[in-house]
């Protein structure tokens, strides 16, 4: 009996998917942990994974890629070796898993996100999907591998340690010389990516690329005709819904971050080549220790009830990234019990995964607080929109040295704006500025506080 494959659910609100494009070819063998297809969800591109065996058949209405299609929807199937397959899916954008279930409907799913695979294949070693693109990226063939994880599963780490182009490049069903993003823009503008310069990794043709390349115009106006990507609409939509099911508040304060840049300016005489915490690190872990006083500001909102925290969870935050296709926020785990030094390395990574269009759903979901930085940018205070389902948002501005009066004496003081923004539905007004006025204090004596969570 065919096996169904489906698009799966990869976030809490997804109802819909892009699909991307297929990873196999018709009439491949497909073993089970093996990448079938990539589709790109909530905010991030994803390989989806087989959890059985077969022969790929792709039916002549299956989606093309850059089309939206349902979650539940059936797209192909597996099949053994000599049997037959339905020709048509009856594929639409609205199509249920309810609507694709009939009598003839080949029976269970059998795709699913992501997940860790104890068996290792020689013609296929086990990896993770973003070590799988990793690969890709970097021309190194994973059959050439001996992994270090368990069962022999081969880890990010084992395909760094490769040199780019030292290891005979993967054989691939498409040319990976074009980011899937970038392919899309360029089919929808009518542009041949394959004729650009890419100035991504090894020559990797990114979105930028081809809208700056030749965007489409308005002849009388002159104007850019730029269509909205999947992701962009997906960012829109978030924030609406922000809008529209919070009572958002903001407050802003501004406080002496003086003693911050000092604690900052003694981690770099110390780094020698070591990892340097930044401000947003610094900040993030302090803002985890006021919220252990102020665990309100760290409830979410789900099915109709307010979930907190307790004192003795690590606290999940987010911290909001800037990416190429748009904001995304990457959630740093354990904050509360995570060292310094150990915080930053993760957000580095994350930082990383992010703008490499790597970052998987999981490392995106489970906040309960998030922080957002424009300091960069020469902002002072700006109003954050809360991510939902948390109740507040803490914005950054820039740090900026200026005069200030001190003991009847003028002096130079480094100085910040903090800009909190909080769902007035779940906490009121005095809460809000305790904790904002909590969260001051730790920033303007940091090492006393880092030292406090040590202890």
């Amino acid at each position: 009996m065919p096996f169904s494959i489906t698009i799966p659910r990869l976030g809490w609100s997804m109802e819909e998917g892009t699909f991307v494009r297929w990873l196999k070819k018709e009439g491949d063998i497909v073993r089970a942990g093996d990448a079938v297809f990539e589709l790109e969800g909530e905010k991030a591109a994803q390989d989806i994974e087989a959890v059985d065996s077969g022969v790929l058949r792709i039916p002549s209405d299956a989606p093309k890629p850059g089309t939206v299609v349902a979650v539940g929807a059936v797209i192909g199937f597996l099949v053994g070796e000599g049997e037959e397959a339905p020709v048509s899916i009856g594929l639409s954008s609205s199509t249920s898993a309810a609507q694709t279930k009939s009598e003839e409907a080949p029976a269970p799913v059998i795709v699913k996100s992501p997940a860790p695979q104890s068996t290792v294949s020689q013609e296929a070693p086990a990896a993770a999907p973003s070590v799988r693109r990793l690969a890709r990226e970097r021309g190194v063939s994973l059959a050439a591998l001996e992994g270090s994880g368990p069962s022999g599963r081969i880890m990010a780490e084992d395909v760094r340690t490769i040199p780019t182009g030292k290891v005979a490049p993967i054989e691939s069903n498409s040319a990976e010389v074009a980011s899937p993003r970038a392919r899309r823009v360029a089919k929808e503008l009518g542009i041949d990516w394959r004729r650009l310069r890419g100035t991504g990794r090894d020559g990797r043709v990114r979105e930028s690329d081809v809208r700056t390349a030749n965007p489409q115009t308005n002849k009388s106006t002159g104007s850019a005709l730029v269509p909205v990507s999947s992701r962009r609409r997906t960012i829109a939509n978030r924030m609406i819904a922000s809008r529209e099911q919070t009572a958002s508040v903001t407050l802003t304060t501004r406080i002496d971050a003086t003693n911050l840049v000092g604690l900052r300016t003694q981690f770099k005489q110390a780094a020698n080549g070591s990892i340097i915490p930044s401000y947003s690190d610094i900040i993030m872990k302090l803002v985890s220790l006021a919220l252990r006083q102020h665990p309100l500001l760290a409830a979410r909102s789900e099915h109709d009830q307010w979930i907190i925290p307790s004192l003795s969870d690590g606290l999940h935050i987010g911290l909001a990234v800037d990416t190429e296709g748009g904001l995304v926020v990457p959630v740093v785990r354990d904050v509360g019990s995570t060292g310094l030094f150990d915080l930053a390395m993760q957000t580095m990574t994350l930082i990383e995964k992010s703008r490499a269009g790597t970052l998987g759903v999981s490392e995106m979901q489970g906040g309960v607080f998030t922080i957002t930085n424009l300091g960069s940018f020469g902002i002072d205070a700006f109003t954050p929109i809360i991510n939902l389902p948390e109740t507040a948002v803490l914005g950054l501005g820039r740090i900026r040295r200026e005069p200030v009066v001190v003991d009847d004496k003028i002096v130079a003081r480094d100085q910040l704006t903090l800009s909190l923004t909080f769902d007035h539905r779940i906490v009121d007004g005095a809460p809000a500025a305790r904790f904002l006025q909590t969260v001051s204090q730790a920033i303007e004596n940091p090492s006393a506080w880092l030292l406090r969570s040590d202890g």
